[in-house]
């Protein structure tokens, strides 16, 4: 007898680059060598003193449940994060330690989403962002955007959007998978459109600090009402300790907390006592240098690209992404992606993962690598489009 699964997840769509990377995991076990710019996650790992502080956090016995909204000593240590880098006074009540950046996802979208509901979305842009308000029985109204608005959401494309379902707008700076950000004026523009229609802003900050030659703003810097998503993942580089934060109005947060302990009742101790090391200066530095190395893996990555044919027209300020149009190439991404998996046995993402507009003639590439790996796998790209016939 078939099995009757909800609606809800039959809606969420699978990640499209999770069937090449089986493949590519096939291909590594059979002995090839596979260069990964598929996956957004730092090559680097943890920085040695927060692995040290997590080591001695499990030999102290931090094991056990804290408090939903996370450990007073953390949250704190953020707040004074925002002192330092932004020159902004958060009071450490209106910030939520979670799972991951997901996990404060999961709480703005549970606070601010009913059934039927919707945020409006860039598209392209990272896919669980919809999802997640799936899950809430809310929606995401994917707004097409390109390089003519640095493929982000404006005042006047939420003017055209908005309708009477909608309730709030989602953006991200820098953002995934174009590496884009919104400055400090456009994200008060957002603001204040938003705010003239009763809606609520969400900005997802995760790749802040992450960026080249410029500073991302926070846009708790022009709308203190603002919530913000952030993760200890990507500038902090701990991917696996599943841990994030969310930024919210003092009103918000004890609905947010009732949620946090019904969701997941806290996020992980020994990971967030490890994170208090996150913000010494002897791991700031080492941090710093790692940005560096993406800027100039950027720097290589972007025209050596551009001179194969790849159509980059907006150069990405931060993240690790180039979103690449290969129109001049034909055919379709995934058929391209899976043509330089096979026959040049390097991995790439289809545009498919990040939304519908234009998606079936764009790929996104990682520069997660070493120079030494994206110089090998630019000579490798040479090779395969003389190969490939879309």
């Amino acid at each position: 007898m078939a099995q009757s699964y909800s609606a809800r997840s039959r809606a969420i769509e699978p990640f499209h680059v999770m069937a090449l990377l089986a493949r590519a995991n096939e291909l590594q076990a059979a002995g090839h060598d596979v260069i990964h710019l598929e996956i957004g996650e730092p090559d680097f790992t943890t920085a040695e003193p927060i692995i040290q502080a997590g080591q001695a956090a499990l030999t102290a016995g931090k094991t056990r449940y804290t408090a939903a909204r996370g450990i007073p000593e953390l949250r704190e240590a953020i707040s004074n994060f925002y002192q330092q880098r932004y020159g902004l006074n958060i009071d450490p009540k209106r910030i939520l330690i979670t799972p991951g950046g997901s996990g404060a996802l999961l709480l703005a979208s549970a606070l601010l989403v009913d059934p039927g509901k919707h945020w409006l979305l860039a598209d392209p842009g990272y896919p669980c962002n919809r999802h997640f308000l799936r899950l809430v029985e809310g929606a995401a109204q994917l707004v097409p955007v390109g390089p003519e608005v640095r493929y982000q959401l404006t005042p006047d494309l939420v003017a055209r959007h908005w309708d009477h379902d909608s309730v709030g707008a989602l953006v991200a700076s820098p953002a995934n998978p174009t590496g884009t950000i919104l400055t400090r004026d456009e994200l008060a523009g957002l603001s204040a459109a938003i705010k003239l229609r009763h809606g609520h802003l969400v900005v997802d900050e995760i790749y802040h600090g992450l960026t080249y030659g410029t500073d991302a703003a926070s846009v708790l810097e022009v709308d203190d009402n603002a919530f913000v998503l952030n993760s200890f993942s990507k500038y902090f580089g701990m991917t696996g300790w599943r841990l994030g934060w969310l930024v919210a109005p003092e009103a918000a947060v004890g609905e947010l907390e009732k949620l946090a302990q019904n969701l997941y009742i806290s996020a992980p101790s020994m990971a967030q006592y490890a994170a208090l090391a996150c913000f010494e200066p002897a791991t700031i530095s080492i941090l710093e240098e790692r940005r560096a190395e993406f800027g100039r893996r950027r720097d290589f990555l972007l025209p050596a690209l551009r001179e194969l044919g790849f159509g980059i027209a907006v150069e990405p300020e931060g993240a690790f992404y180039l979103y690449a149009d290969i129109s001049k190439f034909g055919g379709d991404a995934f058929a391209f992606c899976r043509h330089f998996l096979e026959t040049e046995h390097v991995a790439i993402t289809p545009g498919l993962d990040f939304g519908r507009f234009h998606a079936g003639h764009h790929v996104r590439f990682a520069y997660t690598q070493s120079l030494p790996r994206l110089q090998e796998a630019v000579e490798r790209i040479a090779r395969g489009l003389k190969s490939w016939q879309g």
